[in-house]
């Protein structure tokens, strides 16, 4: 199962598609399945699905209140009935934390009036970097001034996964600043362009977007070409870049993503100040800075994991990490059953490895010093629902003659499989024949016995009978 959407507004509907696959030979029809959310049925359907095929459906779903609920999909296809059910866990998506770094606050009306985002503006000339540090998208908007602490603390904000989207100043006194910013953050050869002195900026037209870049997936739906498109006049030029989200008319770079770290980088080239650039007024501004924002969103856990998995990882807040006691441990915890997985703490996530003890699907409570920390869902490895079988004669091909240590043996004609295995590795066991032969020459000592001892007792009678 999966969502369309990777954020999960509560009280909001979402849609959650199923995918299920018939392994067997035979079609099954109207299958019975069973979605619930928390404690409650949210769906109750039938579904065909042919042999050897798959089959998607989409149901509505909807998430009341903030709290992680434990959901589960129940299907029947009896006698198999170890693998019927999917755990997996929802919960309403954390908001995105932005930090614009600049002089003045020119995206609180784009991001302060959505739910979905938590937005904050900080000068360039802070001494106080923890802002940064919890961002999910940082916003160098026109900085005059970029100081050693910031460009390093938004460096170790990228490597560690966020974003940063840099939107450079016209200065020419701030250009050796974000040079050096540029090489920290690993970028490529970014040139500037030179302004002819006393004459205004040329201004050029953007091209417009490619609808196969899948940043752009659903901004133009019921749209036949994007119209109104803006115009820049580029200070910086790059030769490459990992994505050329947009481009000008003549080919060169106006907004494109560069990786770094475990994160992004986006870079424009033109200023947004006017003069520059026509782009804050255009209706490509609002879908291109929210999906900017929406893509530096990190997953905090995934909705469920596999019992085979060797690692699997999950974010943890401030007060789970707690650095200040790295002596406690983490623990999986279900009814009355207890483990502690190997683990460790890397950049605020917690990477464990599935412990060998834990086997059963359902879920899990991730506890620490005693009190919860998250639930997780545990589901088990799909090769298990695979039943597909070898007949007797492909697997002796696949063993060959290269394995003397491996026989095939096959049932039939009424003996079993131990039954063959006896008569061709054990052989005919003779124990029986061999105590039951032992207890007749018992026998037969003790009738020999018997009878000789009466033989030689009957003439001495006879002599004293006589004298």
């Amino acid at each position: 199962m999966w969502l369309d959407d990777a954020f999960i507004r509560a009280n909001v509907d979402a849609v959650l598609r199923i995918r299920l696959r018939n392994g067997g030979q035979k079609a099954v029809p109207n299958c019975p399945v069973k979605l619930f959310v928390g404690t409650k049925q949210a769906a109750a359907l039938q579904l065909t699905v042919p042999a050897q095929e798959e089959v998607t459906t989409a149901v509505r779903i909807r998430l009341d209140g903030e709290a992680a609920q434990q959901c589960r999909v129940e299907l029947e296809d009896s006698p198999v009935v170890f693998d019927n059910a999917f755990y997996f866990m929802l919960k309403p998506s954390t908001r995105i934390r932005i930090v614009e770094v600049g002089a003045n606050t020119t995206l609180n009306a784009l991001y302060g009036n959505e739910p979905l985002f938590s937005y904050q503006h900080v000068k360039a000339q802070l001494t106080d970097y923890r802002a940064l540090t919890d961002a999910n998208l940082i916003l160098v908007q026109e900085a005059s001034s970029l100081s050693t602490g910031l460009r390093e603390s938004i460096r170790r904000a990228v490597q560690q996964g966020a974003s940063v989207v840099i939107v450079p100043s016209a200065l020419p006194a701030s250009r050796v600043a974000y040079i050096s910013f540029f090489r920290e953050l690993g970028l490529g050869a970014i040139q500037w362009q030179e302004q002819p002195a006393g004459k205004a900026p040329a201004l050029q037209d953007v091209a417009e977007p490619s609808r196969q870049n899948p940043f752009f997936k659903d901004v133009f739906v019921g749209q036949s070409r994007a119209t109104g498109l803006p115009k820049a006049a580029p200070v910086l030029r790059w030769s490459r870049s990992s994505n050329d989200i947009l481009r000008l008319r003549d080919g060169e770079g106006f907004l494109a993503s560069f990786s770094s770290g475990k994160g992004n980088v986006y870079l424009f080239s033109a200023p947004f100040s006017q003069g520059y650039s026509d782009f804050t007024q255009n209706a490509l501004f609002v879908p291109v800075m929210y999906r900017l924002a929406m893509q530096s969103y990190q997953q905090e856990q995934q909705l469920a994991y596999r019992l085979n998995d060797r690692t699997f990882a999950v974010n943890l807040s401030d007060n789970a990490s707690n650095r200040d006691k790295p002596e406690q441990v983490f623990h999986l915890r279900r009814d009355s059953a207890s483990y502690i997985p190997t683990q460790r703490i890397q950049g605020g996530r917690l990477i464990l490895d599935v412990p060998p003890g834990l086997q059963a699907p359902g879920f899990y409570t991730l506890v620490k010093d005693g009190r919860p920390v998250s639930t997780l869902a545990f589901n088990i490895d799909k090769q298990e629902s695979n039943l597909a079988s070898y007949t007797v004669a492909e697997l002796k091909q696949l063993i060959g003659t290269a394995h003397p240590n491996i026989h095939v043996y096959e049932t039939g004609a009424g003996q079993t499989v131990a039954a063959q295995y006896k008569a061709t590795r054990v052989g005919t066991p003779l124990w029986r024949y061999c105590l039951v032969g032992a207890l007749i020459c018992l026998l037969a000592e003790g009738a020999l016995l018997r009878f000789g001892e009466r033989r030689r007792a009957t003439p001495v009678s006879q002599v004293s009978q006589a004298a």
